[in-house]
């Protein structure tokens, strides 16, 4: 794929979802601009499970992020499913790396206890915003106000420990410190440490929040690039604080933060329920959450091809600045790269999203086609046969934009449809019309036609004998044949479900009309 090494450094790049549901598109492209990025710097991609906050954890969500990203193509080169070298890879088997980082920072006094209980949080809160403070935090204006090992003596503290009361462990945020990042998207950005508050580093149940697990574990993996959402830049502080506090400062990884993915308006976050409310999916796969049965459209199940789909979110916030919008995925592992994501979010649109997958269909031959068609026409009819299948995709694929549309565009080619436009016949119907088609459906019935022109051939000869013109016949038969006015050439349909089988249709209208 064109890969080169970045500089001397050997790249590693993660994504750390949590397994709390379904997988977000945004969530999907953080993947894929990780993928592309160590693919073509010849690097490696881990995958890590941050699944440490088990309130939220729900069953099944890891399986269906793997099947996920399996789907899309893009396969972690290191995961808890891969293995690697730098496991465990699922942050609930790291406890005690955490507790022993957690302890270092507590032993330079660069973190604290806190024993506050939610009473006396609130309460805090409460009086600060009653003084004029609309938004109050636990930070360096509030914190020696508080009970923690602050403001308590040693004594005070080891016997609250020895008694087992209940504690958090918060970073002690420096209110002096400006702190500047060069991120790879957005250049020099600053951060004042005053407006910062002391984040929870390690929680009640000896868990970690994610602020020291991700620290902790990029350092032991030696991630090289971290890519996040820019919903994360504000924690950038405590972030590279921690990175300092713990001594690994000039280890820390390049981070890039990505740009939103907005509704179709621009007006704020893409979410579930604008999908739900607008009518198109927002995740990759269904998903249905286990705790209230609420489920959520997938693009696979509503017919997208992986690399359209792919292809499309790379598309959300990045270009290579040709204009081209089409490319393979091995073109994308070439030409991408993080400097060119934008700054500013991205507008979802879903129309244009299924421009690229009718563009995918459109390139792609009918064998190529096969794989991805079938099981979405085996759904809905079981014994369709592959040689039929393989001809009706041919004829219909340019009238497809979903892979679901092969089975609307096609069903009559298996299966006999339900006349749904009989008036349209009905309209300019007459004894001779009906006649000839008494006559045209004993032809065929008797007529093997393998092939479509002596087909074509023999009904305009037909018609001239019954004085007829052939264009005011053309609209029944496909009604007849289909049940509606839609699909591919009537005498190719024809040819493909055979004389005995369009004999059968054109009699059954017959009837209806008589």
């Amino acid at each position: 794929m064109g890969c080169r090494n970045f500089g001397a450094m050997k790249v590693r790049v993660r994504f750390a979802p949590s397994p709390t549901g379904g997988l977000h598109l945004g969530g999907v492209r953080t993947v894929l601009y990780n993928y592309l990025f160590a693919k073509k710097h010849g690097g490696t991609f881990i995958l890590r499970i941050e699944d440490t906050d088990r309130n939220r954890f729900v069953e099944g969500a890891e399986e269906y992020i793997f099947s996920c990203l399996e789907w899309c193509g893009l396969i972690p080169d290191e995961s808890t499913i891969a293995g690697g070298n730098y496991g465990p890879y699922r942050q609930s088997e790291r406890k005690p790396l955490y507790l022993e980082y957690a302890q270092k920072l507590l032993d330079s006094g660069h973190a604290y206890y806190a024993f506050d209980t939610t009473e006396e949080l609130e309460a805090m809160r409460e009086h600060y915003k009653a003084n004029g403070y609309p938004n109050p935090q636990y930070d360096h204006n509030t914190r020696m106000k508080m009970r923690n090992s602050l403001t308590l003596t040693k004594p005070e503290v080891q016997k609250l420990l020895d008694d087992q009361t209940p504690y958090v462990v918060r970073i002690k945020m420096d209110p002096n410190v400006l702190l500047t990042i060069t991120d790879m998207i957005r250049g020099e950005v600053t951060f004042d440490c005053a407006l910062v508050d002391d984040k929870v580093l390690l929680k009640a149940d000896g868990m970690p929040t994610y602020h020291l697990a991700v620290v902790v574990d990029d350092y032991l993996m030696e991630i090289t690039h971290a890519f996040r959402g820019e919903e994360w830049l504000p924690s950038a502080p405590v972030h590279i604080l921690l990175w300092e506090y713990l001594g690994w400062k000039h280890q820390m990884p390049q981070w890039a933060h990505l740009p939103l993915i907005l509704k179709p308006d621009g007006n704020g976050k893409l979410s579930k329920r604008d999908g739900e409310r607008l009518g198109f999916p927002v995740f990759a796969m269904n998903w249905t959450d286990p705790r209230t049965g609420e489920a959520a459209r997938g693009f696979r199940e509503l017919g997208f091809i992986p690399a359209a789909f792919t292809n499309m979110l790379a598309m959300l916030g990045w270009n290579d600045g040709t204009g081209k919008e089409i490319f393979t995925t091995e073109e994308l592992c070439e030409r991408f790269s993080i400097e060119r994501v934008h700054k500013g979010g991205a507008k979802f649109d879903y129309e244009k999203a299924k421009w690229f997958n009718n563009q995918y269909i459109q390139q792609m031959d009918a064998d190529k086609l096969f794989e991805l068609v079938k099981p979405f026409v085996v759904a809905k009819f079981p014994n369709a046969e592959d040689t039929l299948l393989r001809r009706v995709i041919a004829l219909v694929k340019d009238r497809c934009t979903l892979l679901t549309d092969f089975w609307e565009q096609g069903h009559f080619f298996f299966t006999t449809p339900e006349v749904t436009e009989l008036q349209a016949i009905r309209e300019k119907w007459s004894p001779a019309k009906a006649a000839f088609f008494a006559a045209w459906a004993e032809a065929c019935h008797k007529n093997d036609y393998p092939d479509a022109h002596q087909m074509e051939a023999d009904f305009a000869a037909l018609a001239a004998t019954h004085q007829l013109k052939k264009g005011e016949l053309m609209l029944p038969l496909r009604i007849m044949l289909v049940g509606g006015k839609f699909g591919p050439g009537v005498f190719h349909i024809s040819e493909l479900i055979g004389g005995y089988e369009t004999s059968v249709r054109i009699r059954a209208v017959l009837e209806l009309l008589s």
